[in-house]
């Protein structure tokens, strides 16, 4: 969602009427997560997917439907549809998707992306159905607001501005999610039930320490996979911004200074590729003593031997040092820094999902596991319909 939110702001900022459909609920097994995004402008251009391939074209054709007649509309693709010989996942699973055309002028999804962008965590809430269908709600979640206007809320967390509608959804289903979460809950919108969309921005960090050619290689797979990275290195030279594009910030500080004053957790991963007792030691004894849920440095084995003795004798207990993943990364028989730093972004995956690592050909459980079915008991399930 945040590299089509991107686009879509480019877009908007050029006055670009555009659509946007999202997948709000999956059943079974499904190609991608609630959340995924598609926009389309009225120019034909197009942003994402939804489904990785099966029914974008059916949703790039409401996309132009939303367009053309101003109108949200919704549709369920898969064997659960009107139509279960229709366009729907080839994996056997259905999805929910949600299409709502955004003309130009203000717009809440605005100040979303604005507040993504900027890397602060922030919730939004849809209208899925009803004559308010469309309708949205934006708020900067506490410590990442900008205080700005726009049909959201408050940046420090409450309810100012926020619709009545939107506040019990957001209280409810944004708290304690995941980044990228969304949930789709009932409520009451102008006095009629209804289901609301909730959607949570609150991208972990991934915080890389030396600014090396396994860094540069590291960072822009971090980014892509939702991160917000920092990069730190004590070396002014080596610690060049322009060298790290795709980095949230680049810090010029020691490793384990900088770690130390700044928040991490549990869902944040700390990337040590100095590759240098100096900074590695003390930075280390400050990452496992961390919240962090990854701590990950590059060495050979023996250079993880001596690393790990140290460590013990600075008194970093047993269970510490068994957080800790050395030689970084996963087995690909990595040559060069790009392949060096392919392992490494598939430990994260692997570790953030739960995955094995494994050759999906060697495993026999689903390639998608299937999550609870977010839409509201009840609701029926049709292959299109509008919703306005």
């Amino acid at each position: 969602m945040e590299s089509v939110l991107e686009i879509l702001s480019g877009w908007r900022a050029e006055g670009v009427p555009c659509a946007l459909a999202r997948v709000v609920a999956t059943r079974g097994s499904s190609p991608l997560a609630p959340g995924t995004a598609m926009a389309v402008s009225a120019t034909g251009a197009m942003a994402g997917g939804v489904s990785g391939g099966c029914v974008d074209g059916a949703v790039f054709t409401m996309c132009g439907q939303a367009l053309d007649d101003g109108r949200p509309a919704s549709a369920v693709f898969g064997p659960e549809g009107d139509d279960p010989l229709g366009a729907g996942p080839t994996c056997g699973g259905s999805l929910e998707v949600f299409v709502e055309p955004l003309p130009r002028g203000p717009h809440p999804v605005d100040r979303l992306a604005r507040l993504v962008a900027q890397g602060r965590p922030a919730v939004a809430a849809t209208v899925l159905d009803g004559p308010r269908a469309g309708e949205w709600a934006v708020r900067g979640l506490a410590g990442g607001g900008d205080g700005g206007g726009d049909g959201g809320g408050a940046g420090n967390g409450d309810d100012d501005g926020v619709p009545p509608w939107a506040r019990g959804p957001m209280a409810t289903a944004g708290a304690g999610s995941a980044d990228g979460a969304v949930t789709v809950v009932p409520a009451e919108v102008a006095g009629r039930p209804g289901r609301v969309a909730v959607h949570r921005f609150d991208p972990p960090r991934l915080l890389v320490f030396g600014a090396s050619a396994f860094a540069e290689a590291l960072v822009p797979l971090g980014a892509a996979l939702g991160y917000r990275v920092t990069v730190c290195d004590a070396r002014p030279v080596f610690a060049a911004a322009d060298r790290f594009p795709a980095a949230a910030e680049v810090v010029r500080c020691w490793p384990h200074r900088f770690l130390a004053a700044t928040g991490v957790g549990p869902g944040d991963a700390i990337c040590v590729l100095t590759h240098d007792p100096r900074f590695d030691v003390p930075l280390l004894v400050e990452a496992l003593r961390s919240p962090a849920g990854y701590v990950g440095a590059m060495g050979s084995r023996r250079t993880h031997r001596d690393r790990v003795a140290e460590l013990r004798a600075l008194g970093v207990p047993e269970p510490h040092l068994a957080r800790l993943r050395s030689p970084i990364g996963l087995d690909l028989g990595a040559g060069t820094a790009a392949e060096t730093a392919l392992s490494i972004a598939a430990e994260l995956v692997a570790h953030r999902r739960g995955g094995t690592g494994s050759p999906l050909a060697d495993l026999s459980r689903p390639i998608h596991p299937a999550p609870p079915c977010t839409a509201r008991a009840g609701h029926p399930v049709i292959l299109t319909k509008e919703v306005s």
